[in-house]
């Protein structure tokens, strides 16, 4: 499969695609940095020192509550239609945000257009998508929480929130990041920083860059850190997310599987867990290794019989991530595209080095085999607004892994460093479902000790590695040149803390018995 290739596309699913809204996130990002310049300048354009201060009050993104995670009991027959009308909250709130990056003149001189001509309308538009939602449930006999329907409203970040404050956590000129105090080249100076949006921005390649990053909505200097100044932290993930589950005890064989580093450029904007049947339902590109033939509309059955970019041919399962891109200026093939430039994803898309996919055991005991079509989504692509309580992130440098994990800033390495990104995924499972309603509560992470709660089965633990040769971003004066980041939903700012990544079983019966035997014993296979 060639990039964005979407194959058995129906004539309704193409009359889908046409009728997305042409989101020109890249120029609307522009705009929000040319209107801040603007706006501090001494009146040459007719600002007066009122215009100036609604300039400095002006909303960096979008917050609208998270309905799908509250769906925890929807009728499997229902399930289709719901996850259509979640996919749809989705881009409302991305033609919402769309709005936002490109009316920032008009917000400046109405102190009242950001409430009554984007959230207003947006509230409508999701109080309508949620009662569907609600008629979707219903009309199946499932039982619908009345209360869901409060979730119709957003609110707004205003831009003098710190672009790293996420889930309650502040970070002051990005120093605070997992608990650990950072200096060094992220001083954010003279409240330069607004929301997101960096004021005075370095021009590189054409690109404004600084101001939001090269697509206008992220990342910002305040979202980066010199690891070399990062005082060292030995545990991985956000809270007890990602510990790795196996040890000196239990079972502590493994398992890998080489399925290479997506080199056939395999790409798509789809997300057939979370919207199944959803052109564009991630908003973002995504790389897949593994399966070949994952697209939103992609059955279990076809899933099963695709080919597989694994050496083992008995590993069919599909692995997939959002891509890393630097913002030098350059663009890439989807630069015109729904989920990539459109929706301010920018920049040329970086090939893991490595990528390095290893199943462990349980520090408790033994696992069991994992079943097939079982679906574990691990991180939050909406942490920014959400909250980190699902966050599971991991950044580091070649060299720094042992030291240093960052959750909420990307590192800067020194010179023969790379960049890492790790993830442990859940490593504990309900015995019964391949999903769940919010594709979340069928899994679960190991105690700290490593047992499961609530009678839940310890499954292989999937550890995804991925390395990245990436041109050092340099910060100056404020702010941040040639940076890199990962692709996002639009309204999420390109934060590192809404890192994700997801997986598909379709190991066949035999190589998952070999993977349990492997690890139960003790051994070390691939």
């Amino acid at each position: 499969m060639g990039r964005n290739t979407r194959k058995r596309r129906s004539s309704m699913a193409n009359k889908a695609i046409a009728a997305s809204a042409a989101l020109a996130l890249g120029g609307g990002g522009l705009i929000w940095a040319n209107f801040y310049a603007s706006a501090h300048e001494s009146n040459n354009n007719g600002w007066s020192q009122n215009q100036t201060k609604a300039a400095a009050a002006q909303v960096a993104t979008i917050s609208c509550p998270d309905v799908g995670q509250k769906l925890t009991n929807v009728p499997q027959s229902a399930r289709q239609g719901v996850a259509t009308e979640l996919a749809n909250l989705d881009k409302q709130i991305t033609e919402a945000y769309a709005r936002l990056a490109s009316t920032r003149q008009a917000q400046a001189g109405d102190s009242g257009f950001v409430q009554n001509a984007i959230v207003g309308p947006l509230k409508e538009k999701r109080a309508a998508t949620i009662d569907r939602i609600r008629l979707d449930i219903q009309r199946v006999g499932g039982q619908f929480n009345t209360s869901l329907s409060q979730l119709a409203a957003c609110t707004t970040q205003n831009a003098q929130t710190n672009a790293g404050e996420t889930g309650g956590q502040q970070q002051n000129g990005g120093q605070q990041n997992g608990g650990q105090q950072q200096n060094g080249g992220q001083q954010q100076n003279g409240g330069q920083q607004n929301g997101g949006q960096q004021q005075g921005g370095q021009q590189n390649g054409g690109q404004q860059q600084g101001n939001g990053g090269q697509g206008g909505n992220g990342p910002v200097a305040a979202d980066f850190v010199d690891i070399t100044k990062v005082q060292g932290n030995a545990q991985l993930g956000v809270g007890q997310n990602g510990l790795p589950a196996n040890g000196n005890s239990g079972s502590k064989g493994s398992f890998t599987t080489k399925c290479g580093t997506n080199g056939n450029d395999n790409h798509n904007t789809d997300n057939v867990i979370v919207a199944p049947g959803v052109a564009n339902g991630a908003h973002h590109l995504h790389d897949y290794v593994g399966n070949q033939s994952n697209d939103a509309f992609a059955s279990d059955q076809e899933l099963e019989a695709a080919q597989t970019s694994c050496q083992n041919q008995g590993d069919k399962s599909s692995y997939f991530w959002p891509v890393l891109r630097v913002q030098d200026g350059t663009q890439d093939f989807d630069q015109n595209n729904d989920g990539g430039g459109k929706e301010g994803n920018v920049g040329k898309i970086l090939q893991p080095a490595q990528a390095q996919l290893k199943f462990v055991g349980n520090k408790t005991g033994n696992v069991v085999g994992m079943p097939t079509a079982l679906r574990i989504i691990t991180g939050d692509a909406k942490a920014q607004v959400n909250g980190n309580a699902n966050a599971n992130v991991n950044w580091s440098c070649t060299g720094f892994e042992n030291k240093v994990q960052l959750e909420t800033q990307y590192p800067i390495c020194p010179q023969g460093s790379q960049v890492v990104r790790t993830t442990n995924f859940q490593s504990c499972w309900d015995g019964q479902n391949i999903d769940s309603a919010n594709h979340r509560t069928h899994v679960a992470f190991a105690q700290a000790n490593g047992a499961c709660a609530n009678g839940f089965k310890a499954i292989p633990q999937l550890q995804v590695r991925l390395v990245y040769n990436v041109p050092a971003p340099k910060l100056q004066n404020g702010t941040v040149v040639n940076p890199y980041a990962v692709d996002t939903f639009p309204e999420q700012l390109h934060k590192p803390i809404t890192d994700h990544n997801d997986f598909i079983n379709f190991f066949s019966t035999n190589t998952m018995n070999q993977m349990v035997n492997c690890i139960n014993t003790g051994k070390k296979c691939q």
